[in-house]
C-alpha cells in the first residue's frame, strides 16, 4: 500500500508545510549542516509564511553567486528577485548586520594586535562587499584596545576623500594613542594605489608629531585584504 503524503492527508495545507517542518527539525538536530539554499530557506520562512521559498532561495544564490553574496546584497538588488519584498529583504540584511556585530564583539575590550585575524575577519565582513569606498578608523588606547570604530567617509566606486587634519583631530578628541586605517576596494583588488600610499604617509607623519601611532592601513575587498605593514609601506 502506497504511503500517503502529508499533503494528501491535509489537502487544505500547502504542499511545502511539511517540508518546512522537516527542514526546521533537521536544522535543530544537525545545526549548520545544511546546504546554502536550505539555510536561506530558513531565513525566509518567517518573512514569507505563505510561499514555497525553496525556488526563491535558489534564485538568490544563482543571482548573487554565493551565500555571502546573498547576505551582502542591498535591499534594491534583493528586491529585484521575484518574490522578495521589503520584509524578506530586511530579514536577510539583518542577518548580515548580526554577523558583523558578532565579529565586532570579538575584537572589543582586548588588545587588537594580539587578535589580528579576528580584526581581519571583522573588516572584511563589514566592508569587503561594499559597492562604494568607505574609510574607517579604529581608535586604540595605550594598551592597544579598541575604544572607537568609526566610518569617517563614504565615496564612489573608486575614491573616498580623506582629510588628514580630520583624522588626527578625531584621534585627539577620543584620546587615542594609536589608530588603524581601513578602507575597501569595490573592484575586488586590494592592492594600494599611489593615492592610498601618499595619504597614509601624510597621516603617519601628522600623527607622529602628536604621539599618535599609525599601526597599519588595511585594504579589504571581496577578493582578499592587504596590510601596508606587511607590504613594508609602514
Amino acid at each position: 500500500m502506497a504511503e500517503t503524503s502529508d499533503a494528501s492527508k491535509h489537502p487544505d495545507k500547502p504542499h511545502y508545510s511539511g517540508h518546512r517542518k522537516r527542514l526546521r527539525d533537521r536544522f535543530l538536530k544537525a545545526g549548520g549542516d545544511l546546504a546554502d539554499y536550505e539555510l536561506i530557506e530558513l531565513l525566509l520562512f518567517s518573512a514569507m509564511p505563505r510561499r514555497d521559498v525553496k525556488p526563491i532561495a535558489k534564485d538568490l544564490l544563482a543571482r548573487f553567486g554565493s551565500f555571502a553574496g546573498v547576505l551582502n546584497a542591498d535591499a534594491e538588488a534583493l528586491s529585484a528577485i521575484d518574490g522578495i519584498g521589503e520584509t524578506a529583504a530586511v530579514s536577510l540584511i539583518a542577518v548580515r548586520e548580526a554577523a558583523v556585530r558578532l565579529l565586532q564583539h570579538e575584537i572589543m575590550d582586548q588588545p587588537i594586535l594580539s587578535n589580528w585575524q579576528s580584526l581581519m575577519d571583522y573588516c572584511r565582513a563589514a566592508m569587503g562587499h561594499g559597492k562604494v569606498e568607505q574609510f574607517r578608523i579604529l581608535f586604540l588606547n595605550g594598551k592597544n584596545m579598541l575604544i572607537a570604530d568609526e566610518v569617517q567617509q563614504k565615496g564612489t566606486v573608486d575614491h573616498t576623500p580623506v582629510y588628514t587634519r580630520e583624522v588626527i583631530k578625531r584621534a585627539l578628541d577620543l584620546g587615542a594613542s594609536a589608530i588603524i586605517l581601513v578602507h575597501n576596494h569595490p573592484s575586488g583588488d586590494p592592492s594600494p594605489s599611489r593615492a592610498d600610499i601618499q595619504m597614509t604617509k601624510e597621516i603617519q607623519t601628522a600623527g607622529k608629531t602628536l604621539d599618535i601611532s599609525l599601526h597599519d592601513h588595511i585594504i579589504v575587498s571581496k577578493g582578499g585584504n592587504t596590510s601596508f605593514k606587511t607590504l613594508g609601506l609602514l
